[in-house]
């Protein structure tokens, strides 16, 4: 078989990574690590329990250049862009004229910038500008900044580590952004990340992040954390993959995500596909599913009722180390979406009893601000 890893694109930390033993798998047109010699589950546990260091360069970050790009950018989300007080993130969902969802992302307003800093997903980065930029029609300017590093720093353990490295960042809450200084490294940094810890993403120019991230490697509560168990940590979270758990397939109303879409926007429907879904009961709705055996259901495993009529589809699944259990999300008739509901997943052509459960599944830790 030839070996296309020359043809995958490398993030600014791919020699460390190679360093420090990791296992390289493509990803995304990135050749990404998705574990190292301590293993998926050590990884998952101490992110859970100290602090991890995930690469996460392959997300698309750029800015949006304009007169008022706030306003510029309410023409592709239903998220209250314009609202955003600055110093703030905020998690957007990007439609189209059906109401699906194209991508989520998240965009933040730094404090006494007119730009807006925004970060999408690494395999739909290239559509997802081109798409706000046919969109946004010259009232503001996408400039990409893929070259840029950015890293998660995730686990109760972050904000003390951290604070080493930048005094004062520790005063953040979560959702909250800045610039500031890593290691003496230019940085724009977030309390935020995908794991439902608390934790950081921190971006950097592509020549700083190797050397940031060895002086985070060199505290003693991190460990590198690969894709598999960003995976996991995210799953347990509760937290939607896109191309998984939500894609051009369904709306927020069916992906339980109506709470991105502002009320302010509700009322003026003035976003891409409000009509489709604003009026309209959702048919399936994505739940939480706890199997209630030891078996994992993977994705696009069916999801059947009690008569053995198939009701929906796992899209994501798998072992939580965190619960020492299965867990899984995916979509299901509305009828059957209330927590407690049983169902049965079909595990090659066999019934396994399941229910919906609630999520998260692991609490959130967020640093909010009291």
């Amino acid at each position: 078989m030839a070996d296309t890893t020359e043809t995958l694109l490398k993030t600014p930390l791919h020699a460390l990574h190679v360093e420090l033993g990791a296992k390289m798998v493509p990803f995304a047109g990135y050749d990404m690590p998705v574990q190292y010699p301590a293993g998926i589950l050590k990884e998952h546990l101490h992110a859970r329990e100290k602090a991890g260091l995930f690469d996460v360069s392959h997300m698309g970050q750029a800015f949006l250049k304009g007169a008022d790009p706030a306003k510029a950018l309410e023409r592709v989300t239903p998220a209250d862009v314009v609202g955003l007080k600055p110093g703030m993130q905020r998690y957007g969902l990007l439609l189209n004229d059906e109401g699906t969802i194209k991508d989520d992302f998240m965009f933040s307003k730094l404090e006494g910038e007119a730009d807006m800093y925004i970060v999408v997903n690494a395999g739909t980065k290239d559509g997802d500008y081109a798409y706000i930029a046919q969109r946004l029609d010259g009232a503001a300017k996408v400039t990409t900044r893929f070259d840029r590093a950015l890293l998660a720093l995730q686990g109760p353990m972050a904000g003390a580590v951290l604070e080493r490295l930048s005094p004062g960042i520790d005063k953040l809450t979560f959702m909250k952004v800045v610039r500031a200084d890593i290691a003496g490294a230019p940085a724009i940094v977030s309390r935020s990340g995908y794991t439902g810890e608390d934790g950081f993403e921190i971006s950097l120019e592509g020549k700083d992040g190797e050397r940031v991230a060895r002086a985070l490697l060199a505290e003693s509560e991190v460990l590198p954390i690969g894709l598999g168990a960003r995976d996991s940590l995210r799953l347990e979270a509760g937290l939607c993959l896109y191309g998984h758990d939500i894609d051009e397939s369904v709306n927020p109303a069916e992906a339980n995500l109506m709470w991105s879409v502002a009320k302010r926007r509700r009322t003026d429907r003035d976003f891409p596909g409000a009509g489709k879904f604003l009026d309209a009961a959702p048919a399936k709705k994505r739940v939480g599913i706890l199997p209630l055996g030891k078996a994992p259901a993977r994705e696009h495993t069916p999801i059947a009722d009690k008569s053995g009529r198939v009701i929906g589809e796992i899209t994501s699944g798998g072992f939580g180390p965190s619960l020492n259990g299965p867990v899984a999300m995916g979509y299901v008739e509305s009828a059957f979406a209330a927590d407690g509901t049983e169902i049965d997943l079909i595990v090659r052509g066999k019934p396994m009893p399941a229910r919906v459960a609630p999520m998260p599944f692991v609490a959130h830790r967020y640093r909010r601000a009291s």
